[in-house]
């Protein structure tokens, strides 16, 4: 069932768009323009010998697949709130389902930024094979997040116009345009407590052959993504048997 959610999930998407998939593509395209004017050539932040605009791509396809697993998942329940009211079946297979529109779209942007990296003929080595592992931690702690704003968005319509400004908070409190390197000594402490920083390191260190990040960066990914995941799983089905009510 999970996977017809999925199915219709990514049709509904795309139907009846003029370019359908390469909508995937423009966003961290553009994205990655843009801090590449900023970032790259006005403010030149190092990125550890990375072409910027590559380093900013990149970086762009591990946010994109959190920020798509958050943002689809949190307002399932509401958008299918006629289905989640009348039928019954598991509800937490309605957030889970967005995870597959979103691996789909990471798949398709995954593409190209391979292509990138022969463009710029950057060698990512050995890393690479740990990449499965990152995108699966980035996938979980987006849905852990995620499993937890549905259930509070049926209670509290106030999620979904609080949720998008706590994600672009995110974005910026994230070293996504930017490298680890970049933000002043005295305050890289903060940015370490941001699980985010520590797969985005592990991200890169797969796609760009950057530096390896640090044992401890690793073991907390490892560690918190699924801790969140489970968090969110509880928090979820704490709210469910009110969601027919409520919704």
């Amino acid at each position: 069932m999970a996977l017809r959610f999925g199915q219709r999930d990514v049709v509904l998407r795309y139907r009846q768009t003029a370019i359908g998939v390469v909508w995937v593509l423009l966003q961290p395209l553009a994205a990655a323009g843009i801090f590449s004017i900023i970032f790259g050539s006005i403010a030149q932040l190092p990125t550890g010998g990375v072409p910027y605009f590559l380093f900013s791509f990149i970086s762009m396809l591990a946010w994109t697949l959190f920020s798509s697993v958050v943002n689809r998942s949190a307002p399932s329940l509401v958008a299918n709130q006629s289905l989640v009211s009348k039928v019954f079946f598991p509800r937490m297979l309605v957030p889970l389902s967005t995870v597959l529109s979103a691996l789909l779209d990471f798949a398709v942007a995954l593409v190209l930024g391979i292509v990138l990296l022969f463009v710029y003929q950057v060698n990512p080595g050995w890393g690479v094979l740990l990449l499965p592992v990152w995108v699966l931690l980035f996938a979980l702690l987006g849905m852990g997040i995620g499993l937890a704003a549905s259930a509070w968005m049926v209670r509290y319509r106030d999620v979904q116009y609080v949720l998008p400004w706590v994600m672009q908070v995110a974005l910026f409190a994230t070293p996504v345009a930017y490298s680890l390197d970049a933000v002043p000594a005295n305050l890289v402490w903060l940015f370490n407590l941001n699980p985010l920083t520590w797969l985005m390191e592990c991200f890169r260190f797969s796609m760009l052959g950057t530096a390896a990040p640090a044992a401890w960066q690793i073991i907390g990914a490892i560690i918190v993504a699924p801790v969140v995941f489970l968090l969110g799983t509880v928090v979820f089905q704490r709210s469910e048997r009110t969601f027919a009510d409520l919704i």
